[in-house]
């Protein structure tokens, strides 16, 4: 499960926030995955509450913002919305449709005390 080592990603991100900016516990952390990222949303809130025990982040609201997939048809040349990586363009029904978006992870805002 990849999760638990991006759940240790996440929680190094929190901890080295709180360095810098001298906050004392994490009450939200808001966390982007795109839709084409290949996280699994449940499993992610689980492996971050097994690893925030015992941290700043201990307790700490895990929400989850899901974010569309998109892709560039190379056939047609329009972007377009993309539900999985590798499939056809839903425009043209062409090949292939490189993603550039929806692929990543990132922590966008943390709610502190």
């Amino acid at each position: 499960m990849h999760e638990m080592s991006l759940a240790m990603g996440v929680l190094q991100i929190v901890e080295d926030a709180a360095c810098e900016q001298s906050f004392r516990r994490v009450r939200l952390v808001q966390l982007e995955i795109g839709a084409l990222a290949a996280v699994e949303a449940e499993a992610m809130r689980f492996c971050f509450d097994a690893v925030s025990r015992g941290t700043i982040a201990e307790g700490a609201t895990l929400e989850i913002i899901q974010v569309a997939g998109q892709g560039l048809c190379f056939n047609c040349n329009m972007t377009v919305p993309l539900a999985a990586l590798y499939d056809p363009c839903p425009a043209c029904g062409g090949h292939p449709v490189q993603a550039t978006g929806g692929t990543g992870m990132r922590v966008k805002e943390l709610e502190v005390e």
